[in-house]
């Protein structure tokens, strides 16, 4: 799957994905997306980017992804882990379905979304991932 940016400056490739959209409502990722973040998970072996790529870390184990010409948002990525992608810069990733929320009793009303897949709340993310302790 190819994709872009809004300027097309920064180009990306994925060779495999986890075909599926999750999307997280903690506090760091509505400051990030503007509201609930949706990522498409990819393998970091798999995704090849080019462009004028600039990064923040966000925690002490996150990076965050963005154009350095236009800001689209890219990515955020633990360390040494797999990418999740911003799906919108996918025509590719249109289809794909929503397969998991978390931080869900973080969600505002404005942002909740239908569907039959996993709901995480805060605590039952936690328990199994990395987190930032004063994210809301």
């Amino acid at each position: 799957m190819k994709g872009q940016c809004l300027c097309g400056a920064v180009e990306l490739c994925v060779d495999r994905h986890a075909g599926g959209v999750s999307v997280c409502h903690c506090s760091m990722c509505r400051r990030w997306s503007g509201s609930a973040m949706p990522g498409l998970s990819a393998a970091a072996t798999g995704v090849s980017v080019t462009g004028p790529v600039q990064t923040y870390r966000s925690s002490s184990f996150a990076e965050r992804a963005w154009c350095g010409q236009c800001g689209s948002h890219l990515w955020i990525r633990d360390d040494d882990a797999e990418y999740d992608l911003m799906p919108g810069l996918f025509e590719g990733a249109r289809d794909l379905p929503l397969v998991r929320e978390v931080y869900v009793d973080r969600a505002w009303a404005c942002a909740r979304y239908d569907g039959d897949h996993p709901r995480l709340s805060r605590a039952e993310y936690q328990a199994n991932h990395h987190f930032v302790e004063d994210v809301q």
